[in-house]
């Protein structure tokens, strides 16, 4: 932290700040004074601070309990998209790559979409849609769904009802009641795998990276042509590879 002096602090920015960290995995929904009482404010100050969040489309008010929406993932990629997370990510990529000898990539879930931000660079990417900055569809892809599987209920379903998912290929899944079973069951399993619904000929295996409180905040992941391995042999050969790049990138976050 930076020492600043009286004159240059912001209180009501702090006070906003921490009713949005009052919010955790284990609670998701507050009622105002709740909110209130976490964040260390008065019921009225928390009610402005939420109700200023739930205009900017930061929070959800359902008349009686406020929780987050996945906008709010926007503030975080705005630290994601710096150069300290590639760089610190960039050796476990590496790493990654020469072990399994295919490209590994990390993303962010934001909005309906996953947002690549680092990529291993030794070995090419088998599809141009995964570089740096590229956005793909959050519910056909595995990194997508390691990354809605960290959301709480509320907010999955929320993230659900919002989509609008099409048809990409003839095994892409499209029925909310699909998406959602193949969701819980990433988060289930602690992985997720996409057999050729977001590109013919492409498989991918993602796993979530979670933070020091334990919460998903990026997906990590590798593709590889549909030819090459069938989605056991994925897990097989990948998953433990990318569960140890997981928990090392967990450490350094």
């Amino acid at each position: 932290m930076v020492a600043v002096n009286e004159r240059d602090f912001v209180a009501a920015l702090e006070k906003g700040l921490g009713v949005i960290e009052a919010f955790s995995a284990s609670h998701p929904r507050l009622t105002l004074s709740e909110a209130a009482r976490r964040a260390g404010v008065t019921r009225a100050a928390a009610r402005r601070y939420l109700l200023t969040l739930a205009s900017l489309g930061y929070a959800d008010y359902d008349g009686k309990f406020f929780s987050l929406t996945p906008r709010v993932l926007r503030l975080g990629y705005a630290f994601l998209s710096t150069a300290s997370i590639p760089r610190l990510a960039q050796p476990v990529l590496e790493a990654l790559a020469d072990q399994t000898r295919e490209a590994a990539s990390l993303s962010v879930l934001d909005g309906p979409d996953v947002l690549f931000i680092a990529h291993s660079a030794k070995r090419r990417l088998l599809s141009a849609m995964a570089s740096i900055g590229t956005r793909l569809p959050a519910w056909c892809t595995a990194m997508g769904r390691v990354l809605l599987a960290g959301l709480d209920d509320e907010a999955l379903d929320r993230w659900l009802k919002s989509a609008r998912p099409r048809k990409l290929t003839p095994k892409t899944v499209t029925s909310q009641r699909e998406l959602m079973e193949q969701v819980l069951h990433a988060r289930g399993q602690g992985y997720a795998i996409n057999d050729e619904e977001l590109e013919t000929g492409l498989r991918s295996i993602a796993v979530p990276v979670r933070n020091p409180r334990g919460e998903v905040v990026l997906a990590l992941g590798i593709s590889q042509q549909a030819a090459r391995m069938t989605p056991a042999m994925m897990k097989q050969r990948l998953l433990p590879a990318l569960q140890s790049g997981s928990a090392a990138l967990s450490a350094v976050l």
